[in-house]
């Protein structure tokens, strides 16, 4: 067994070397950055015996003594990443390597007035008023991971956008990874607000620039205000040897519309917890997922959706295409409050094994106090169907093509829901490359 004390002593350890490093900045911040260390000191890292992670094993985490990651000097060009841009999109595109901001990589386009597209690092010099409210209240520490995103939070993407705004380009948020020598850490730390009637897409990509081994531990804190429409994409493609846990949280307002959409492909172990609360009459959530696992690689998906007030509608798919030994979580959770009368909920979680030794435990749940309430929730997990694979062969396809052709268009409607097109496409790209490389007969007959 691990001893989990000796890791919590490096990142101990490592907070002090930190503290040390932002030399006095921010006191306010540095309080409750040490606050936020106590707590993960007090809560420990998670175990399969904890209900929330039973079926998620954090050994290697926790058995790795990761530092927090250096900044990279700039030597990489804008050509060096071109793969994972949205050049063709024309949009505001920050740049993070290994957590923090690089100027030379990032390229912002005009805004609208009042919009304010910066780093965290900056925004906490220059908009302590909006943030420190929203850092010291937002976030209950009760998740160790998220409070030691919070002792070692220091940059990130701070968006804004003023009442009745609208950008029409994507607004792009990159973290780039890298750690050939000792394994290391980076915590982003992100926050995007929209006032009253404005309209933006987010995207937020996680990609490795190398196959070293590396930890990266990102809070988004979604704030939503009435008659806001957003489009939010996810997209991890992170080092196969490396280690992705994120928490998404959003507050939805009154009438207020929140799409989501994430797709996890990369990463050793991936976790992640996006929680809404749909805190205003007439309010509107998608949550669409997909992840495609292979090898030993497992995903872990928790979802929380809180009907807080009446009236308010959410929806939620994800898929799940699992191949050799890989094995995934999907635990979605729907709770209507006592008052939240009128709400309307759906959840769906379906899933495509395509190995004998491939594994899902998917748990949809329901939590209603209210009684005037439409709810629904269901999970599928299946194989390739062997009379469309007969149909497909005896048009003179072969096997291994015919298999690649069924699972990329059980993917295709998560593909179909993705409004940008150089996002689409990026995803298609690299779910055709896996789906086509990878061996579907393995274990099956």
């Amino acid at each position: 067994m691990i001893d989990l004390v000796d890791e919590k002593s490096s990142y101990i350890s490592n907070f002090a070397e930190f503290e040390r490093s932002m030399n006095g900045r921010h006191p306010w911040l540095a309080s409750l950055r040490k606050d936020a260390l106590a707590r993960f000191e007090a809560l420990g890292l998670p175990t399969t015996r904890d209900e929330q992670w039973r079926f998620t094993n954090i050994s290697p985490i926790a058995g790795t003594a990761f530092r927090p990651a250096d900044p990279k000097p700039d030597s990489l060009t804008v050509a060096d990443i071109s793969s994972y841009t949205l050049c063709e999109a024309r949009c505001t595109q920050l740049v993070f390597l290994n957590g923090s901001y690089s100027e030379n990589l990032s390229t912002v386009k005009f805004l609208p007035k009042g919009v304010r597209i910066i780093s965290l690092a900056k925004a906490l010099e220059t908009d302590r008023e909006l943030l420190e409210p929203l850092l010291l209240n937002s976030l209950s520490e009760d998740d160790a991971f998220r409070a030691l995103n919070t002792a070692f939070m220091s940059d990130g993407a701070f968006v804004y956008l003023p009442p009745g705004t609208t950008v029409k380009e994507p607004i792009h948020l990159l973290f780039l990874s890298s750690s050939r020598t000792d394994p290391t850490a980076s915590f982003p730390r992100n926050i995007i607000v929209l006032d009253e009637g404005s309209q933006a897409d987010i995207v937020e990509s996680y990609a490795g620039l190398d196959r070293g081994i590396y930890f990266t531990d990102s809070v988004t804190q979604v704030l939503i205000g009435p008659n806001c429409s957003v489009g939010h994409y996810k997209l991890q493609r992170e080092s196969p040897s490396s280690f992705h846990l994120t928490t998404l949280h959003v507050v939805q307002d009154r009438d207020s519309s929140y799409s989501s959409h994430s797709v996890s492909l990369g990463g050793a172990i991936t976790r992640n917890n996006f929680n809404v609360v749909l805190n205003g009459s007439g309010a509107d959530c998608e949550l669409n997922g997909l992840y495609v696992t292979k090898g030993h690689q497992h995903v872990d998906n928790h979802t929380t959706i809180d009907h807080a007030m009446p009236n308010c509608t959410s929806r939620e798919l994800y898929k799940g295409i699992l191949d050799e030994n890989s094995t995934g979580v999907f635990n979605g959770r729907v709770v209507v409050r006592k008052d939240a009368q009128k709400s309307n909920a759906r959840q769906t979680n379906k899933n495509l094994l395509l190995s004998r030794h491939a594994g899902i435990n998917t748990t949809p749940q329901l939590e209603i106090f209210a009684d005037d309430v439409k709810c629904a929730h269901g999970a599928t997990i299946g194989q390739l169907n062997e009379e469309e694979l007969f149909y497909l062969r005896s048009r003179g396809i072969d096997r291994d093509a015919a298999r690649t052709l069924l699972t990329y268009a059980f993917a295709s409607e998560m593909l179909a829901a993705i409004k940008i097109k150089p996002i689409q496409c990026q995803i298609d790209l690299v779910l055709m490359n896996r789906l086509s490389r990878h061996e579907t007969t393995r274990g099956l007959p």
